[in-house]
């Protein structure tokens, strides 16, 4: 028997360099290039990984936390797989967060901004954490458009000029992936990648994140997608939505440029937060039969931001319009 016959040959599992690129040490491990990152979620989602290897590539990630290139090639493997066709959209909504402080009161804003013709594609996951409502069974509950696929969404669209469509509708393996967060104890990084998606490639983009470090991150992460309007705010609950009682910094990217504008606080003191939460009390704000400054001052001054991504008009004439829509809104319609 020769030496050479007592050597195992063992092939390494394909993925093995990108755990290997994330996990060599201090000095070893670097960040992905933007095209190795597109490379290895490409066959994340193709199915060519082993569970132990994804575990560890998230945990690597979360540790290490990602660059705005590696977001923006794992935003665009995604856009690549998910097949989405070419419907029509002006305004991309991500909804990943859930809330827990105040109602979600960006569900009334989106409502305006339908009302007055704008098409808004909103997407998220639901139930990853406890103790949050959650778009989808909110949009249940208030009978409003859901679609589980592309085709219920063009009918939606074309019916209301808004839908939700959770993210197991076009990427399950990102919504399995979420959904490993109890399992993992952390977020991983798909809960920050996934605002980013953008599927139907609307030419406006908004994003509310908790963490203020992940605005610029996904400021620079839109502008190298190419988006070409991009804002990304640091939401009430890490939603979409405007606390009125803040003044409100919004990070924006064009392919071209960045740059950061401020909105004033509309009021001089915080409001208390709510004992509790129940979407009657939404309801009764939006027919008119409560009043609630907080709720809306959330809603005007989040349709305006909203206004203003879409017809890239001034702040101040956002929420003029904003207030107008709020105005003349349908009672009924909740």
């Amino acid at each position: 028997m020769t030496h050479d016959s007592l050597i195992l040959d063992v092939p390494e599992h394909p993925f093995a360099p990108y755990v290997r690129i994330l996990g060599k040490g201090k000095r070893g491990s670097r960040s992905f290039t933007q095209e190795e990152a597109y490379q290895a979620m490409s066959m994340i989602l193709n199915g060519e990984v082993e569970d132990l290897q994804l575990g560890a590539f998230l945990m690597l990630l979360r540790v290490k936390e990602e660059t705005a290139e590696e977001l923006a090639g794992f935003v665009q493997a995604i856009k690549d797989l998910c097949h989405a066709p070419e419907i029509h959209v002006d305004l991309d909504w991500s909804s990943y967060a859930g809330k827990r402080r105040h109602l979600p009161w960006f569900v009334p804003a989106l409502l305006l901004l339908a009302q007055a013709g704008h098409r808004i594609f909103i997407h998220g996951a639901s139930g990853h954490t406890t103790n949050r409502i959650y778009t989808e069974p909110l949009f249940k509950a208030l009978g409003l458009p859901l679609a589980t696929n592309w085709e219920d969404c063009a009918e939606q669209l074309d019916q209301h000029n808004f839908v939700y469509m959770p993210l197991r509708g076009f990427s399950p393996c990102l919504e399995r992936i979420i959904d490993m967060r109890n399992t993992l104890g952390l977020r991983s990084p798909v809960h920050s990648l996934a605002r980013l998606i953008n599927p139907l490639n609307a030419p406006a983009v908004l994003q509310g994140i908790f963490h203020p470090p992940y605005s610029g991150l996904h400021q620079e992460a839109g502008q190298l997608l190419g988006y070409q309007r991009l804002a990304v705010i640091k939401g009430e609950g890490g939603e979409i939505e405007r606390n009125p009682d803040n003044a409100m910094k919004a990070f924006h990217a064009s392919p071209s440029k960045m740059w950061e504008e401020e909105w004033p606080a509309l009021f001089p003191r915080r409001h208390v937060k709510p004992e509790s939460l129940s979407i009657e009390h939404l309801q009764a704000v939006w027919r008119g039969e409560t009043e609630d400054e907080y709720a809306q001052g959330a809603i005007i001054s989040t349709c305006a931001l909203g206004l203003r991504m879409i017809k890239e008009c001034d702040i101040q004439t956002a929420m003029a319009e904003a207030e107008q829509l709020w105005i003349t809104r349908d009672k009924s319609r909740l």
